[in-house]
């Protein structure tokens, strides 16, 4: 359900509300959050709340620090972990100035240029996400360690896997906040589990995104655990994969996923560095099923995008390169403006690879062009790039490229 301002008023009033956490990210996906009293609701709809912008990653420095956050009411949402005497609601906001400018650096923001330029072009994209993380246990001091919570591999069932129960607590809490899981199961790695989505519009599947780190790494807590979402966790094992499902409709042209597909190939490598944004992103790539090389074929896991077994409303594209440390606001708008580039150009997906990348000869290996190598590739390739400049702010740009994460 959306509400309106006025129905989220009445709702705090009616339900016990007794804190609204206006929530946020920095530059690199890291949510944030402000917690007001019901009594400043009011306020906060019609002029915002102040924040220190000087504090957070990527929003600038002290010479010009105020910012206001202004709560979105249709992205009202109950915490169900919170007491239920004194609820506890969330709201993602949107970051302006004190004149009433958006703020430049609020990627969430940059997601919804990218949905209205799709839109004035005549297309809509739509996203679902495929997130894996690991369930670690905590030390006697209760900080995480790289024990994992079992030992099952793909798809096994209890005894074995122990993380089913986490996972169930994890989709129904997820389902109380209106944000209804697709499937679940155990991964390939030990403790490692995945939990899929439903499409949704661009912003929602992004907000979608944010949650679920949210809510597991919650629940897991709870239950004297650790979710670890970073790229490669322990060595020699599964890393963990952000796989973006995306989709486009263009008054039902269906054909429209083969440019998109071929815009996305094509910028691919100037994009790497916000889809895989730390060190060890790197690290993952080439093994375990994560790609090394831009290709792409039909239902073939070995590939960067993949064309999965659908049709109708169900058939996507897979992105299979980017993972948990991705900002996903950043990482929808760059997928959407390459998608874009390759409808507005018409550009021609290469032949298919439809064989097993890691099993082929380095002489068939050399035909294709491989993702950045480190991190210091992925920020030679965006930062000498015309087309992330016209859609990353510099600032934004220069966090990534040097900043501190």
């Amino acid at each position: 359900m959306k509400y309106s301002k006025q129905e989220v008023m009445q709702y705090v009033q009616e339900e016990d509300v007794k804190f609204i956490r206006l929530a946020f990210c920095d530059v690199f996906g890291r949510q944030k959050n402000i917690s007001i009293m019901p009594q400043e609701l009011p306020r906060a709809f019609e002029c915002g709340i102040a924040f220190d912008a000087s504090s957070i990653a990527g929003f600038g420095d002290e010479t010009h620090s105020d910012l206001l956050l202004c709560p979105e009411p249709e992205t009202l949402s109950l915490l169900p972990w919170r007491p239920e005497h004194g609820k506890v609601v969330r709201m993602f906001s949107g970051i302006f100035h004190p004149d009433g400018r958006p703020f430049e650096c609020d990627t969430r923001r940059l997601l919804k240029d990218a949905v209205e330029d799709a839109r004035k072009a005549g297309y809509q994209f739509a996203f679902g996400a495929e997130q894996e993380f690991y369930l670690f246990r905590l030390d006697e001091s209760g900080s995480p360690t790289k024990i994992p919570y079992d030992e099952a591999g793909y798809m096994d069932i209890a005894p074995d896997d122990r993380g089913e129960n986490i996972r169930r607590e994890i989709c129904l809490t997820l389902e109380q906040m209106g944000i209804p899981p697709e499937s679940s199961h155990h991964e390939e790695g030990p403790g490692q589990n995945e939990i899929d989505f439903r499409y949704s519009d661009s912003v929602t599947a992004a907000d979608n995104a944010m949650t679920f780190r949210t809510v597991a790494k919650t629940v897991a807590h709870r239950n004297g655990l650790s979710a670890d979402f970073t790229p490669k966790p322990l060595p020699d094992r599964p890393g963990n994969g952000f796989h973006i499902n995306v989709s486009v409709r263009n008054g039902g042209d269906s054909d429209s996923m083969y440019p998109m597909m071929a815009g996305i190939l094509e910028k691919i490598s100037e994009m790497t560095l916000f889809l895989n944004p730390s060190e060890s992103s790197y690290k993952r790539f080439g093994s375990h099923r994560a790609p090394k090389y831009i290709s792409w074929s039909n239902e073939n896991r070995s590939q960067l995008v993949r064309v999965p077994a659908a049709w109708g409303e169900y058939r996507r594209a897979e992105l299979r390169s980017p993972d948990p440390a991705a900002n996903p606001y950043l990482a929808f708008a760059l997928i959407i403006h390459a998608g874009l580039y390759g409808l507005k150009n018409n550009s021609q997906l290469p032949m298919p690879a439809d064989f097993n990348l890691y099993k082929a000869d380095a002489s068939v290996l050399a035909q294709f062009r491989r993702l950045p190598a480190d991190l210091e590739d992925a920020r030679r390739a965006a930062s000498c790039s015309s087309f992330i400049r016209q859609i990353i702010p510099g600032s934004v740009l220069d966090s990534y490229c040097g900043g501190s994460k």
